[in-house]
């Protein structure tokens, strides 16, 4: 690979990207990293990791409330906007830190400056042009903003991490697992919260089950949840309130209006053109198995991609890269089965396919499904309640889909996750012994069903 200045140069330190150029120097590689803003990409600086952050925060406010239940007298708690994000901002430096540390200890070159190619070896980096045998693209996405009138008056989940103050009231936009994270947040941080939506529900691509058994757990924390409600504009009231106009009709007026609208890759201004990269109609880098575009020594990995945007998806496509070009492990990065959350309140664990998509899939299906108070809030008093749900092949008796809303659902799914990947059967499940009292008891405990006839 001599004639190069680098045998792989990353575009992108998120976490796809640095773990491919991480695992690519390990293998000896001479490796370059270009980002133009900080180390950690979306889910360390604005995304899962402070937002996980906030979701803590807001689960306070309800254990100050059930603490009656369990003898305790809690006076004078008070809450402090500014010091939660400083405290958030301190974390998110540290991580920084430790991204940075880690690339520099691997041995691979970081650049500050944006990079794009100018030709399908060549790159532009700042000032400098550098040329390399292999380029990853590992840019990520961002926020999508409808270009509806007055959308300036909005923010997005990048901005919300950082406002001066807590809007009285709110108005999330949207319907994705952003808009209902942040809802519950905001909502548990004392704010008074609507969220729209243009579907007829939210969390589209999700078990049924799952986005109405939500649905109904949000509005009993008095979470005003509006559907088939596009937004048609934003005006600025003499008060100083935002008065958001609905497509089809009607209005609602907040002191914030978040835009939780879905998320873009980022392919502009890159070069992509230049070295004649192919993308999807969506405007996402287009990939193969391999992560390969259609230049076969140009990859790409996460969400610039059109495939899963999940960090520990990127993470793996990135490794897999690493292992391909450069450990003599050629290998594809695979996605199904894989586990996911929506930290939601209550939220959101889920594994393999939904009972549609099964019934898509599968001749017939056998479907467990079980909801239930959970036994914490006997003492408490909360109506809230917790949701499992099972989906089987009634031919194999495979576990096909595990779904569940309630407190500890992504800690639970992890595990459920290896038994679905693992094509364990229902006998699998029904011989493996319960740990009581838990709630994750209930997904070795379940035994009615209903069998539904499918398409497949």
């Amino acid at each position: 690979m001599q004639g190069y200045d680098y045998d792989l140069f990353v575009i992108g330190g998120g976490s796809g990207g640095v773990r491919a150029a991480r695992m690519s120097a390990g293998f000896g590689a001479r490796v370059g990293l270009a980002e133009r803003d900080r180390l950690g990409g979306t889910c360390v600086i604005r995304g899962c990791v402070p937002k996980k952050l906030l979701v803590y925060a807001a689960h306070v406010r309800e254990e100050l409330e059930d603490a009656a239940g369990y003898g305790w007298s809690i006076d004078g708690a008070r809450f402090s906007w500014p010091q939660l994000i400083a405290n958030k901002d301190r974390e998110i430096v540290r991580l920084e830190g430790v991204y940075r540390n880690l690339l520099e200890k691997a041995g691979v070159t970081i650049h500050a400056a944006h990079a794009r190619l100018l030709d399908p070896h060549t790159m532009e980096v700042g000032a400098q042009r550098f040329t390399a045998q292999h380029i990853l693209i590992a840019t990520g996405g961002r926020p999508f903003v409808p270009a509806i009138p007055g959308h300036e008056l909005g923010f997005t989940s990048n901005e919300a991490f950082h406002l001066p103050e807590l809007p009285r009231r709110i108005a999330i936009l949207g319907g994705g697992y952003i808009a209902v994270e942040f809802a519950g947040i905001f909502n548990g941080l004392g704010c008074e919260v609507t969220l729209a939506y243009r579907g007829p529900e939210f969390l589209r691509g999700f078990d049924d089950d799952v986005r109405h058994f939500l649905h109904a757990e949000m509005e009993k924390k008095g979470i005003r949840i509006l559907l088939n409600a596009p937004p048609a504009a934003l005006t600025k009231r003499g008060d100083g309130a935002i008065e958001v106009a609905l497509d089809r009709g009607g209005s609602l007026t907040a002191d914030g209006v978040m835009f939780a609208t879905g998320r873009v890759p980022n392919t502009e201004r890159l070069g992509l053109e230049a070295a004649g990269v192919q993308l999807t109609r969506d405007g996402a880098v287009y990939v193969d198995g391999y992560s390969r575009t259609n230049v076969p020594h140009i990859h790409a990995v996460g969400d610039v991609t059109h495939r899963l945007q999940l960090t520990p998806v990127a993470i793996r496509e990135g490794a897999a890269v690493a292992q391909t070009l450069f450990g003599g492990r050629p290998t594809e990065a695979d996605h199904a089965d894989v586990p996911t959350a929506v930290f939601s309140q209550p939220p959101i664990g889920t594994v393999g396919l939904t009972e549609a998509q099964a019934l898509a899939t599968y001749r017939a299906i056998d479907v467990y499904k079980t909801d239930f108070r959970p036994m914490k809030h006997t003492l408490s008093g909360r109506d809230e309640r917790t949701l499992m749900k099972l989906v089987v092949d009634t031919a194999s008796q495979r576990v096909v889909g595990a779904h569940m809303v309630g407190t500890d659902a992504p800690e639970i799914i992890q595990a459920i996750g290896i038994a679905v990947k693992a094509k364990l059967t229902k006998a699998d499940f029904d011989a493996t012994v319960g740990i009581h009292p838990t709630a994750a008891e209930e997904f070795v405990t379940l035994r009615e069903k209903v069998t539904r006839r499918g398409e497949g």
